[in-house]
């Protein structure tokens, strides 16, 4: 569901965008995939196995979504956007709760994707929210991970 601003404290009325039956969305994200200095939208389906890339109109309409498969039993939890693989064009980071691991699909710039790159979080880890920046302070954006099963913090820098 989108709802617009009216800049005065209100909204307009919802618009909805499927993610399929069963899809079980449970996080979402903004970034501008296809360079086109529109924002577009970025959906961990949960219950599908699969992210949804949905590219904004800037009239705040979308395109129906593009879905990335993250793997069987994958459960994709959140996601984050950045160029993690210093390539000045916008990538998705994946946490996979049910495989415990995190995807990268590498942005072509166009609005589509490279197929993922995992990166394991550990046995049982089952990573869960996530962030980015650059946290070491060298010009590439870095991945912060909470591990729900493991009670932990983990950080990837320098994902490719």
């Amino acid at each position: 569901m989108i709802l617009l601003g009216s800049g005065i404290g209100t909204f307009s009325s919802q618009t909805n965008y499927s993610t399929g039956n069963g899809s079980y969305p449970y996080w979402i994200r903004t970034g501008d995939f296809n360079n086109d200095s529109r924002l577009d939208i970025v959906v961990a389906n949960y219950g599908a196995n699969n992210i949804g890339v949905l590219l904004g109109h800037g009239n705040g309409t979308f395109s129906s979504q593009t879905t990335y498969f993250t793997g069987d039993e994958s459960h994709p939890y959140s996601v984050v956007v950045g160029d993690f693989d210093n390539d000045k064009r916008m990538d998705i980071a994946v946490a996979n709760y049910g495989t415990n691991n995190v995807g990268l699909f590498s942005g072509y710039g166009n609005g589509s994707f490279a197929k993922q790159i995992l990166f394991s979080t550990g046995f049982d880890s089952h990573p869960f929210a996530m962030a980015s920046g650059d946290i070491n302070k060298d010009n590439t954006e870095d991945v912060i991970i909470v591990n729900n099963g493991y009670g932990n913090l983990v950080t990837l820098s320098k994902l490719c």
